[in-house]
């Protein structure tokens, strides 16, 4: 069964909530936004693709790349249930059946990431640390394709939405994707855009190092 959640009751500082899902992305990104898509082959086989989806569903890509995940508030982890027909196949029931919540976590008791969940992303710095804030705005749990994404909910160098996708392909490999759309912050700003973008490029290598069974953690 297909299951996918999505949340956007909270605030985002972006409009394009879920843009990194779009076939198109790299063409037609969002007005203003830069677009990227890596992606990493794992390695293959069913045991690969499940250890590697139990790290990514537990911050795993984020540890790796550095992060600290701290002030992790529990989301409300609602999956669509799709609408019931009747026998027909034509009328809807006029009761429906509601939203369901299923809480998974790892062999180390970390809760699974589900939608709505906010976090603080904290990596130190030689001044100290520098936190960015982000909500999952939606979550992917699909036979051989389990994921998530998160968008920025303050300000900071970036505004925009990253999403970190696995999958288990028909020849049997298992693949790491990043995507996302990001906008360097303006006025004065705009003169540091280059090196922020050098700076996600070396994020991204880190993040698609981060589940590779070449660089343990």
């Amino acid at each position: 069964m297909t299951r996918r959640s999505t949340f956007t009751d909270q605030s985002v500082t972006y409009g394009a909530i879920g843009a990194t899902l779009a076939p198109d992305l790299l063409r037609y990104p969002p007005e203003g936004y830069r677009p990227a898509a890596d992606s990493v082959r794992l390695g293959s086989g069913v045991e690969r693709f499940e250890r590697a989806s139990e790290s990514l569903m537990t911050w795993g890509v984020q540890k790796g790349a550095g992060f600290e995940v701290v002030d992790v508030s529990a989301g409300t982890g609602a999956q669509y249930p799709g609408i019931a027909y009747d026998a027909d196949g034509m009328t809807p029931l006029a009761e429906q059946p509601a939203p369901h919540t299923e809480q998974r976590f790892g062999a180390d008791g970390t809760p699974y990431i589900t939608a709505g969940v906010t976090a603080t992303l904290r990596r130190r710095t030689r001044f100290g640390s520098r936190d960015t804030p982000v909500l999952v705005v939606y979550v992917i749990d699909e036979p051989g394709r389990v994921g998530f994404a998160y968008g920025t909910t303050a300000d900071g160098p970036e505004s925009g939405e990253e999403s970190f996708i696995l999958e288990h392909r028909d020849d049997d490999t298992v693949w790491l994707t990043i995507r996302s759309m990001l906008r360097t912050r303006g006025g004065i700003h705009a003169l540091t855009a280059p090196s922020q973008r050098r700076k996600r490029r070396e994020l991204t290598t880190r993040e698609l190092r981060a589940l590779h069974p070449a660089f343990p953690g």
